[in-house]
């Protein structure tokens, strides 16, 4: 088993080229509809010896979403949507395609040696959206169809619950696991050799460090418990 992480959402950087495109935006980019607050931090602290290969994003998914499939139609979002075809491909060169075919290519290296890939795709979601508030402080985001996904995501949920009292875990809340993501690609690219989890955080931990100490060493704890697992 060799385990891997990702950070689509980490930052809310806009490159200067483009920064035109977001003149007066800045409250919107810096809201969670331009990152996950609290993301790259979580992923900087569970980044260990237990890492394979990782890989994090700093840019805007305003710019260009990283978690979305290139036929998606959120790929653009309303500020670069009407942009003209030849910079949304440029913008794909840029950042898109460097991004998710490296870590393609790196999954890739392993399952043809016949090892399992475990990936956690760290993300945060908003407390409330659209005035309503989501009751979870961590979502578990799997395919219960696929791979050993379940029964990871099931020792995880016991984990956290033991690590950190009171504490709220839900599976595929507040988005479902199988809607169109980077870990959605993976799997359909890589069968049953690769099982991907999406680690959705609550917020409003964004800047709580000893929670999100313990979710890392809850990690620590499941990476120890499923390094050995077999493919099935």
């Amino acid at each position: 088993m060799k385990f891997f992480l990702s950070c689509e959402h980490g930052g809310c950087h806009i490159p200067e080229k483009y920064a035109l495109l977001f003149k007066d935006a800045e409250h919107v980019l810096s809201s969670h509809r331009g990152w996950d607050p609290g993301a790259l931090k979580l992923f900087r602290m569970m980044d260990s010896a237990y890492t394979h290969h990782s890989a994090y994003n700093e840019v805007s998914r305003l710019l260009i979403e990283l978690n979305r499939s290139l036929h998606h139609r959120q790929l653009f979002s309303t500020y670069t949507a009407s942009i003209s075809d030849s910079l949304k491909d440029e913008i794909v060169r840029q950042y898109y395609l460097p991004y998710r075919n490296a870590f393609s290519d790196a999954v890739g290296s392993v399952v043809q040696n016949n090892e399992m890939v475990f990936h956690v795709s760290v993300h945060s979601f908003t407390p409330v959206l659209n005035d309503v508030t989501r009751n979870a402080d961590i979502g578990l985001l799997y395919d219960p169809r696929h791979g050993m996904e379940k029964e990871i995501a099931k020792q995880w949920k016991q984990i956290l619950v033991s690590t950190i009292p009171g504490i709220r875990v839900r599976f595929n809340y507040p988005y479902s696991g199988k809607a169109d993501g980077h870990v959605v690609a993976l799997r359909k690219t890589f069968g049953n050799l690769y099982s991907g989890i999406e680690l959705e955080m609550n917020n409003a931990f964004s800047e709580n460090v000893e929670v999100m100490r313990l979710i890392s060493h809850s990690y620590s704890v499941l990476c120890e418990d499923v390094k050995s697992l077999q493919p099935v």
